[in-house]
């Protein structure tokens, strides 16, 4: 078994496999797990070399990362350089995550639903209905998670408490031997 280079390699290559399920690209997902086990900030230089990507790749993921709220650059004083730190703070990402998945997937969606439920009631033939029956269950679905979603965001006690809970159970998990 390998020390910190060969796990900080399986980190890099999981984030890059697992991304595209939390709606990135591949190269972000790399470029986060690097970030994830380092302990400094590392510039658009230090990803390049340690990753084996081009600048502008690179540059893209960071510009990605950043839009999702989970990194954020630093420019040292005297520096045009800009160095990037991932978000570790577990409920932070968190939500950083649900709101850009809000903002990217399911208002998009309602806002078409909306306009779409409406257009088909005109309609009379059994597709028709078929279809805005089935439609109207998506919206109803997206509302659902639309709603969790807003109230994650919004805070307050019980959603609060409800993700303080997942991430100490997350971190009380990880701490286990064994990671059970």
């Amino acid at each position: 078994m390998g020390g910190l280079d060969d796990v900080r390699g399986e980190l890099v290559d999981l984030w890059g496999r697992l991304a595209p399920l939390w709606g990135v690209t591949p190269a972000a997902g790399r470029v986060f797990g690097w970030l994830l086990a380092s302990s400094d900030a590392i510039d658009a230089d230090g990803l390049c070399e340690g990753l084996g990507m081009s600048r502008g790749a690179v540059s893209m993921a960071c510009r990605e990362l950043a839009d999702w709220g989970l990194v954020h650059g630093e420019r040292p004083p005297g520096t045009r350089r800009v160095s990037y730190r991932p978000v570790t703070d577990l409920e932070r990402a968190a939500r950083s995550i649900v709101a850009t998945r809000k903002r990217r997937e399911w208002d998009p969606m309602l806002q078409h639903l909306q306009e779409w439920i409406p257009r088909l009631k005109g309609e009379r033939s059994a597709e028709a209905k078929v279809l805005r029956e089935r439609l109207s269950d998506l919206e109803g679905l997206v509302r659902t998670l639309d709603g969790l979603a807003l109230k994650l965001l919004e805070g307050g006690i019980v959603p609060k408490l409800g993700l303080k809970l997942l991430v100490s159970q997350a971190k009380r998990k990880g701490s286990a031997p064994g990671g059970k």
